[in-house]
C-alpha cells in the first residue's frame, strides 16, 4: 500500500531531510586522500546523533555501520571499515539516512577522490543528471513507469548502463515503502503519481554491464565485470507542480 502523506508529514520529512543534507555536507568535506570509510563514517554518526536524530542504516536488517561507503566498483551498501583506506582517483559514493521524529531522509551522492579520470567524471554527472531527468516526470497524474524511463534513456544515451537488481523505493514511518521506483523500464507504467506521495529517486549506473554481485558479507553489492559505477539519490515529494526535495539545505 502506498502512504500518501499529510503536510505536517512532509515537513517532518523535510526535516529529517534537512539533517541527511548537513551530515552529506560534512562528509563530502572530509573526503581525501588517506582517510578510511571508516573514519567518514564516525563523522556522519556525530553529525546526525548531534541534531537529536538516528542513522537509519545503524543496525537495520543488520547493517552494521552508519553510513554506505561504496568505492569504485561497488555500486551500493558497502560497509565502512578501517582497512578501507581512499586513493588519489577513486570515486565513492556516499548514501546517508537519517530518522527524526518519526520520519526517514535517505539520500546518496558519489565523489570523486582527488585527480579521477574522464570516464569517473562523465559517470558521476551522468548519475547526477540522469535523477534530474527523472524527476521532470514526478509530478501528479505522472507514472512511476515516466520517471523510470527518462533515467534510463538518459544514461544509456551517454553510453552507460542502468542497474536493474537494485530500484528506489517510497519511504517516511519506514525506511522501505511502497512503491519501487526502477531505474529503468517504460513510459505510462506503474503506479500513478498521487500528491503526497514520497519517494526515494536513486539511479544507480556503471561504466560497463549492468549486472551485478552480491558479496559474502551479504551487503557490498559490485559491478559484474568491475568497471565503475555511480550513484545518487534524493527523497522527494510529489505535489501537483514541481516535486519537492526533501534532502536539500
Amino acid at each position: 500500500m502506498i502512504n500518501i502523506k499529510s503536510v505536517t508529514e512532509i515537513a517532518k520529512m523535510q526535516k529529517a531531510g534537512e539533517i541527511t543534507a548537513i551530515a552529506h555536507r560534512a562528509v563530502a568535506d572530509a573526503i581525501c586522500e588517506g582517510i578510511t570509510t571508516f573514519e567518514l563514517d564516525r563523522i556522519a554518526y556525530e553529525v546526525i546523533k548531534s541534531h537529536g536524530a538516528t542513522p537509519s542504516f545503524l543496525n537495520y536488517n543488520g547493517f552494521p555501520k552508519s553510513i554506505c561507503t561504496s568505492v569504485n566498483d561497488v555500486v551500493i551498501h558497502g560497509i565502512p571499515s578501517k582497512n578501507t583506506v581512499l586513493k588519489n582517483g577513486d570515486i565513492i559514493g556516499i548514501d546517508i539516512g537519517v530518522y527524526y521524529d518519526g520520519y526517514h531522509g535517505d539520500s546518496a551522492a558519489t565523489h570523486g577522490v582527488g585527480q579521477i579520470s574522464e570516464q569517473a567524471a562523465r559517470l558521476i554527472e551522468t548519475a547526477e543528471k540522469s535523477f534530474y531527468e527523472g524527476i521532470s516526470h514526478a509530478r501528479e497524474g505522472e507514472r512511476v513507469g515516466d520517471i523510470s524511463a527518462a533515467i534510463q534513456r538518459y544514461v544509456e544515451g551517454m553510453g552507460f548502463s542502468v542497474v536493474r537488481d537494485f530500484v528506489g523505493h517510497g519511504l517516511g514511518t519506514m525506511l522501505h515503502e511502497s512503491p519501487e521506483v526502477p531505474n529503468y523500464g517504460e513510459s505510462g507504467r506503474g503506479a500513478r503519481l498521487i500528491a503526497g506521495m514520497t519517494i526515494a529517486v536513486e539511479p544507480m549506473i556503471n561504466a560497463g554491464l549492468s549486472e551485478v554481485r552480491v558479496g559474502i558479507d551479504g551487503w557490498t553489492v559490485t559491478t559484474a565485470d568491475g568497471s565503475l559505477s555511480a550513484h545518487f539519490e534524493h527523497s522527494i515529494a510529489i505535489t501537483k507542480n514541481e516535486p519537492l526535495l526533501l534532502t536539500v539545505l
